[in-house]
């Protein structure tokens, strides 16, 4: 069995604002770093084995106090990678609101193909091969993740069985964890969107 931390990334000035998607150059803000200290004290009692991030610069922030009290190097994967938004990254919440494909999205996932990016499906099949190949290659070991909300959700999704259109009913905080014990024919969800100390 291998137990997987899912760790969002800690918060930036776009949380909330902005759908950053893959634009780069959004790193963690006073607040997010302070997350990710304390995310990343929070985890010394466990026994991680391996820390994989998402390659944008937010997640790699995230991970590196893990990684550092781990004494562990973070590995950069893309399976982890957030979901490509196409013609809508960057964009204001605000803006977004009025946009019928932006609405039909959120109702409507498995059917609505973001402009210019990924169904959620396709998003759903990249993560879920990164851990699977992740289970192979750590076949009895805890392995930290950090990467995005919608990554997440998609992933406990297909894990628990959730249809892919109910997803957004999961909660994903920033500098939250989930936790996903994978074995060769099932998988247990035993922690979802976590922000407190781990017992």
């Amino acid at each position: 069995m291998t137990k997987f931390l899912l760790i969002r990334h800690a918060t930036t000035d776009a949380v909330g604002k902005y759908l950053s998607g893959r634009h780069s150059g959004v790193h963690l803000n006073t607040e997010g770093k302070t997350q990710a200290q304390a995310l990343a004290n929070r985890l010394t009692n466990l026994k991680i084995a391996a820390i994989y991030s998402s390659p944008l610069e937010r997640a790699v922030q995230t991970a590196a106090p893990i990684a550092a009290l781990q004494h562990l190097n973070c590995q950069v994967n893309e399976h982890f990678q957030e979901l490509d938004f196409g013609q809508w990254t960057n964009k204001a919440f605000s803006e977004l609101e009025g946009d019928e494909n932006f609405k039909r999205f959120n109702t409507f996932r498995s059917g609505t193909r973001i402009p210019g990016g990924e169904m959620m499906q396709e998003a759903q099949s990249r993560i879920v091969r990164g851990l699977q190949q992740l289970a192979v290659d750590h076949p009895v070991a805890t392995v930290a993740v950090v990467s995005h909300s919608d990554m997440i959700k998609a992933a406990i999704a297909f894990y628990t069985g959730v249809p892919i259109d109910l997803m957004q009913r999961l909660e994903i905080s920033p500098a939250s964890i989930s936790i996903l014990d994978v074995y060769t024919d099932f998988a247990s969800l035993q922690l979802l969107n976590h922000t407190g100390n781990l017992p």
